[in-house]
């Protein structure tokens, strides 16, 4: 038979405070509203959100498209400066991003925020992030869940993940069966380091002595904003590129993994992308690599050194793609073309293949950026 404890336990001293979830709740409501569709029925605090889904039926085969993410080791740099508002959008560029790459258009999206303690304003405050992800995205925030995890997360600690989910006709989703070779590689800029990589950066940080509020002259600001600058949405602009109908024929979003492996894995088996090292990386990337004397092969194959997207297009119609995404705000520019897998030879660098499972094709990265030092033989 178990001792009785001297005091009653109750779930507030086990460490869970009900009463400030619901203050959370009450101070997101705002937010929340402004990250809406005309789709979206019933209001926060249901079981679960709901979307009204009959314009689909006049699809002739609708696919739906999910994803879910998180923003890795970046809520790390956001607990250390108290900035929670920019880390909600970081999430929602991760999720609905990725959904754009079969061409299909996302819909909704979830969050969840697990969290040592609940502290109501800094709940908010995520989630405003998220809800400004959303509007930037066009997609509608149908609900989420905070929860406290007294014991398993330290007091000031959270982590947030989501999920979103999207909609493509069969015959539009884009891929490597439409990649032919010839094909024209369009870059489109990234926002700086975007979510991926922070262990990396972290590390070198560290390592370096630095704080997170130490001024950083190149880059204008402390290295530690520039780390909490938000991840760039791509959504809008995308989708008006998919929609033009001009020979757009894949798309890559630049994850873990760097350019070439997530460039790889939208081309077929048996093709290779030459891609030329044109532009120049924004400052923080030259930063990072000299500061922790970074070799060129690791930190490409973890930072997206300045390219957030890439698009795949028909070589003649790949002027006009790009006048579609400048209309949409987002500049592009040539970095390569699609080849057949005889072009690697005679080239001393090596060629990335597909990443996280995919038997795609190949990608060769030659020249040095601008700028840098030249890259060592492989």
């Amino acid at each position: 038979m178990s001792t009785p404890v001297g005091q009653p336990i109750t779930y507030a001293s086990a460490g869970v405070d009900v009463h400030a979830g619901d203050r959370a709740v009450e101070l997101m409501k705002d937010s929340v509203r402004r990250a809406q569709r005309p789709e979206v029925l019933g209001g926060l605090g249901g079981f679960a959100g709901m979307f009204d889904a009959s314009a689909l039926t006049g699809m002739r085969r609708p696919v739906l498209a999910t994803s879910t993410d998180g923003v890795g080791t970046k809520v790390a740099i956001a607990q250390a400066m108290d900035v929670h508002d920019t880390i909600g959008q970081d999430l929602v560029g991760m999720v609905v991003d990725d959904i754009v790459v079969s061409g299909a258009e996302p819909l909704f999206m979830t969050d969840y925020i697990a969290c040592g303690r609940v502290v109501p304003e800094r709940v908010a405050a995520i989630v405003s992030g998220i809800a400004r992800g959303c509007e930037l995205a066009g997609v509608a925030l149908i609900g989420g869940e905070t929860a406290e995890h007294p014991g398993l997360l330290g007091p000031e600690e959270y982590d947030v993940a989501g999920a979103a989910t999207g909609v493509v006709e069969h015959d539009d989703i884009l891929g490597p069966h439409r990649v032919r070779s010839g094909d024209v590689v369009l870059a489109l800029p990234s926002s700086g380091l975007h979510s991926n990589g922070y262990s990396l950066v972290r590390r070198v940080v560290a390592a370096a002595g630095w704080d997170w509020d130490r001024h950083v002259d190149e880059l204008g600001r402390t290295i530690g904003e520039e780390c909490l600058e938000p991840t760039r949405i791509y959504t809008r602009a995308l989708l008006e590129l998919v929609r033009a109908d001009i020979g757009l024929h894949a798309l890559s979003h630049v994850t873990g993994g760097g350019l070439a492996a997530n460039l790889a894995r939208v081309l077929p088996k048996d093709t290779l992308a030459v891609v030329e090292r044109v532009w120049s990386p924004p400052p923080v990337f030259g930063l990072v690599q000299e500061l922790g004397r970074v070799p060129l092969a690791d930190l490409e194959q973890t930072l997206n050194m300045g390219v957030g997207f890439v698009a795949v297009v028909a070589p003649e119609t790949a002027a006009r793609a790009q006048e579609v995404l400048a209309a949409q705000g987002t500049d592009s520019w040539v970095v390569g073309a699609v080849a057949l897998p005889g072009t690697a030879e005679g080239h001393d660098a090596p060629v990335v293949q597909g990443a996280k499972g995919v038997d795609g094709g190949g990608v060769l990265m030659l020249g040095d950026y601008p700028g840098w030092a030249p890259t060592p033989p492989a």
